[in-house]
């Protein structure tokens, strides 16, 4: 039989060894705790949707995998007209939309799932097929304060905080706000949208072409020096709060209440607890999709900022639109995690994990002793410390290159020499020390060890 060749497709190729797994699911769990402690509820969707519903806010088709079978069956409804999510906010639009009456509002979600994008893969800018997104949002009923604004900063800081990978800055602006700078720098309205998506690409391709591309929609060469300028300018939070608030250029009354809501949903961040050191104001950030209407987001590594943005998000005003008559209003952000996790583990900023399942390997010197050494075991788990018995009859020297390869801390050795003294040999493997310890009183030792 002719072999085939193992590999993966381009795109789809992010799979882990153990070891990075084990990181990978450390970084799950660590947004999860902090999204449950701020009371957000999980949720998970179908990886396949109805086409429509992909569509329905004018998706990119090309980037939509549609589902099909290797041999399709003509009553199959989900591969003629199912396709995979592309990402989680559409699918969170169709749950809210068809779940109103059974949930509660505001409306507290997170949902940690894999989302496929036909892009064109670029590993090196962390860009996938497959990838996972993580997201949390906060959805109101006709109205949500600007508190929920305040809040999503909190819970940023708290994730990345706990994550321990260096400096972060949370950058915050508002729609409102930018569209009142273009109005004072003469953008027309009709161009506003596109103005918007090229301001957005600045840090990507530099001011210079940003500059050409403002001038290929219209706005002046100066005009579009000055706006740049502007936006790019570094001040502090406070210094940019008083200068919006003094600019008379830009009279429009969606400008002042941007403003309005900019200054407010500091003044909650600081309530909330994140330092300043932690956020800023930066007129820089722009976030290109139309459906925000008030504060975005944007977070990066102060150290790598080559990284790029590691969560996004903002506000906008109406969720589900295309699905229910109901408004509602929201904000929320996304982590890439694929795409963060590779690029962390690029820059070497993935910390040791606390625990692992390798932490206490039973050695098997002669499997007549099989039930001391399940028993063992079995006392070892029940005390919560993780522990696994070598089962395969193999020489002491094997199993203990085993566990020096899967990185145990802790081996317990013991032949007929040690059952008939009923002790049993405890190996710390990092230290390549030994002692003999009382079988029945092996946990504490093994404990105080493993704590070091």
């Amino acid at each position: 039989m002719q072999k085939v060749k193992p590999s993966l497709l381009r795109g789809f190729d992010q799979e882990y060894l153990p070891a990075e797994q084990l990181q990978f699911n450390h970084l799950l769990d660590i947004m999860r705790r902090t999204f449950e402690g701020y009371g957000f509820l999980p949720i998970e969707t179908p990886s396949a949707e109805r086409r429509e519903i992909l569509t329905s806010k004018g998706a990119v088709e090309k980037e939509i995998y549609a589902l099909t079978r290797l041999a399709e069956a003509e009553d199959d409804d989900a591969a003629t007209k199912g396709a995979l999510r592309f990402d989680l906010t559409v699918p969170l639009a169709r749950y809210v939309a068809m779940r109103e009456r059974e949930l509660a509002f505001p409306f507290r979600r997170y949902q940690m799932q894999r989302v496929w994008r036909g892009e064109t893969p670029q590993a090196n800018k962390g860009r996938f097929r497959e990838f996972y997104q993580c997201d949390i949002d906060i959805i109101g009923r006709e109205k949500l304060s600007y508190l929920a604004e305040a809040e999503i900063p909190s819970v940023i800081y708290s994730v990345f905080k706990e994550m321990a990978i260096g400096e972060f800055r949370i950058r915050i602006n508002n729609r409102k706000v930018l569209r009142g700078l273009l109005e004072m720098y003469a953008v027309p309205e009709k161009a506003t949208a596109e103005v918007l998506r090229v301001l957005d690409k600045m840090e990507k391709i530099g001011p210079n072409e940003v500059l050409k591309q403002l001038m290929d929609l219209g706005v002046t060469t100066d005009e579009g020096r000055d706006l740049i300028h502007h936006m790019s300018e570094k001040r502090s939070t406070d210094e940019i709060l008083k200068e919006l608030a003094g600019l008379h250029g830009a009279k429009s009354d969606t400008y002042g209440e941007g403003v309005k809501q900019l200054t407010e949903v500091v003044a909650g961040i600081r309530a909330f607890g994140v330092p300043d050191s932690a956020f800023a104001v930066d007129l820089g950030v722009v976030r290109g999709l139309d459906y925000y209407t008030g504060t975005i987001y944007e977070t990066i590594l102060t150290k790598y900022p080559e990284l790029g943005s590691i969560c996004s998000g903002g506000r906008y005003d109406d969720l589900a639109s295309y699905f229910t008559d109901t408004k509602l209003p929201g904000v929320g952000i996304s982590i890439g995690l694929t795409r963060l996790f590779a690029k962390l583990k690029e820059a070497n900023l993935l910390q040791p994990l606390p625990r692992t399942p390798a932490e206490v390997l039973v050695t098997t010197m002669d499997h007549q002793f099989l039930d001391k050494y399940l028993k063992m075991a079995a006392a070892l788990r029940a005390a919560g410390i993780n522990t696994e018995v070598y089962l395969e009859a193999a020489k002491l020297d094997k199993q203990l290159q085993y566990a020096s390869r899967k990185e145990f801390r802790v081996a317990l050795i013991a032949g007929g020499n040690e059952f008939a003294k009923n002790v049993v040999q405890l190996k710390d493997l990092s230290a390549r020390e030994s002692r003999e310890v009382p079988i029945d009183n092996v946990v504490a030792p093994i404990k105080e060890l493993l704590k070091r």
